[in-house]
């Protein structure tokens, strides 16, 4: 298996978009974003879609156009209103989704794309990673592990306890932005693997069981990058062995964990009664 070079690429970004999931995607379930987790692969399908009509690199066009959404989205952050901030966080999501996707079925039909290069922006091509790709793929995950690493505490602090965070003079809007710029990056990072589609379910499915489990932030995060890792090597490795689509298999390992978590969770509440 390993002595294909395809193969050696695909193990290896698996591992990189591993590192990407587990840790934003623990911040963003803390944090109530999952809709934007889902909805910035599907509007990095968009810029790809874009790149493509342009005759440019996808994946550039998919971390141009998830950067850009993922600051209109850290935008609505930190204004006031009377609506609940989780529902304004959805409005502007759901706002910045339509508009992207009507904008990238646009492109598409420009470009006079075949329907493989749409299937490939959906649904990903982990086994079609090429080195220049996995080398875009190793500085959008060292650019996120830095400014996570930097983030940490504030962000830790700003998730756990916003209104007291505010009142020790912690910037909200910068660590907003920082966050969603660094998940607009592992999102487009993600689509390379699982595709627009399915990246979700690195990005959720892993931290929503660290969270279902109870695990503190760090052991939190730990779980959640091991559980992205074995889910993405694990259906690698049956996908060679079965030919069974390995997004099908990331989505599916994701809900099997989440209730495996669950169930878990359940017992260990049993046994401490």
């Amino acid at each position: 298996m390993l002595s294909y070079d395809f193969m050696r690429h695909a193990f290896l970004g698996c591992f990189l978009v591993s590192l990407l999931a587990g840790s934003l995607g623990w911040f963003m379930v803390v944090r109530h974003q999952i809709f934007a987790a889902h909805a910035l692969p599907h509007i990095g399908f968009s810029g790809a879609a874009a790149a493509l009509w342009l005759k440019i690199s996808p994946f550039a066009g998919m971390i141009l156009s998830s950067l850009i959404a993922g600051f209109f989205m850290a935008s609505e952050d930190r204004k006031k209103h009377v609506i609940p901030l989780s529902s304004q966080r959805e409005t502007m999501t759901g706002l910045v989704l339509a508009a992207s996707l009507g904008l990238g079925v646009f492109c598409l039909y420009e470009a006079n794309s075949a329907s493989n290069q749409a299937t490939t922006l959906l649904f990903g091509d982990v086994l079609g990673l090429s080195f220049n790709v996995l080398l875009a793929l190793g500085a959008v995950t060292l650019i996120c592990l830095i400014g996570l690493a930097i983030l940490w505490r504030p962000l830790l602090f700003v998730t756990l306890a916003p209104d007291l965070a505010e009142a020790r003079g912690v910037k909200l809007s910068v660590i907003s932005y920082g966050f969603m710029a660094l998940v607009a990056l592992a999102s487009a990072a993600c689509s390379e693997v699982a595709g627009a589609l399915l990246s979700f379910s690195l990005m959720i499915g892993p931290p929503a069981a660290a969270l279902k489990l109870g695990l503190t932030p760090l052991k939190g995060l730990g779980f959640s990058i091991v559980s992205a890792l074995l889910l993405s090597w694990g259906a690698l490795i049956t996908a060679w062995f079965t030919d069974v689509p390995i997004a099908f298999l990331i989505g599916i390992g994701a809900v099997l964990l989440y209730f495996l978590a669950g169930r878990f969770s359940s017992w260990r509440q049993l046994q401490k009664s």
